[in-house]
């Protein structure tokens, strides 16, 4: 290992929907964490790394950060709260505009309390003129004076190395953490599970989605190995939703289902056959049990 190699944890955080997740996928150069326009699309820690000569970075993708609705939505903030404190540097991720709403209010509350340096990532450049850029730096600058800003557009990539640099500044020396090939430490059934519940959020109407999770009951490769057969479930809160998700004759599923194998096949590099089943579990979302049932680990 080199003497001036440097590895360490990278926080992604934001509001919902700012382009974390797209983010992350655009750094290390492949789809790990879904991404939809609608919020709670990140419901767990994603971990995913970056590994390049000069050192490694590990990212956590944590849900967007916001006032808690539910027992999910409690779980979630505190999976994204807790992440500030253990790691070498936090990037923020916000839009590139001068209107600082509750939202962000909120983030900058938590922020101020931690002692772990900031990176404020204004994302989105590439939808706006750069006299709004320059006007967003200003704003950003003078909520939190001590964080470094980067500029980026996270869909086209731009300014991507300026913003690896910049969190190298704030690693320590030390070796890396994981293999070099390593790009995400989420099991493959998890990361299945998820790229269904991306096209679930993507398909269908603006309310249900936050009422769904998705459970692989069998992930098996046939012996010839040039099939994998995956059987998953989704599961909803609602008679009501069942009947959306399925659509009319099993249209809406079969969609969901279209798309989801695509994500699936070219993740796992081999054909997918997949089958999707719906089941309703009334509040789920406020039950302990069925949160751990469903991956939400609460403890």
């Amino acid at each position: 290992m080199k003497e001036d190699y440097k590895s360490g944890f990278a926080a992604i955080v934001g509001r919902p929907n700012v382009g974390k997740s797209t983010l992350m996928n655009q750094l290390i150069g492949q789809k790990i964490a879904i991404t939809s326009s609608k919020a709670q699309t990140t419901r767990n820690r994603i971990q995913t790394v970056y590994t390049s000569d000069e050192g490694q970075i590990v990212f956590l993708d944590t849900p967007g950060i916001n006032r808690a609705k539910n027992k999910l939505g409690e779980y979630m903030l505190k999976v994204a709260e807790g992440t500030l404190n253990e790691v070498d540097v936090v990037m923020w991720i916000v839009e590139a505009t001068t209107f600082i709403g509750a939202g962000e209010r909120y983030i900058i509350e938590q922020l101020k309390r931690i002692k772990t340096p900031i990176i404020i990532v204004i994302n989105k450049i590439d939808s706006v003129e750069k006299e709004d850029i320059i006007k967003a730096i200003s704003t950003y600058k003078e909520v939190l004076s001590d964080a470094e800003i980067v500029p980026v557009s996270a869909l086209k990539g731009t300014n991507k190395e300026e913003l690896i640099k910049t969190i190298y500044q704030y690693l320590p020396y030390g070796p890396q953490f994981y293999d070099e090939d390593t790009i995400t430490d989420q099991p493959e059934r998890q990361i299945v599970s998820e790229l269904i519940r991306e096209q679930a959020l993507r398909q269908l109407d603006k309310e249900i989605p936050h009422g769904i999770a998705v459970v692989i009951d069998s992930m098996k490769e046939r012996p010839d190995g040039k099939i994998v057969d995956i059987n998953a479930t989704i599961i909803c809160e609602r008679d009501s939703h069942k009947g959306i998700i399925i659509g009319k004759q099993g249209a809406m599923l079969k969609k969901i289902g279209t798309h989801a194998r695509y994500g699936i096949e070219q993740l796992l590099g081999i054909q997918v056959n997949l089958k999707l089943w719906v089941k309703v579990k009334k509040d789920w979302r406020d039950t302990d049990t069925l949160l751990k049932n469903y991956g939400y680990k609460t403890e």
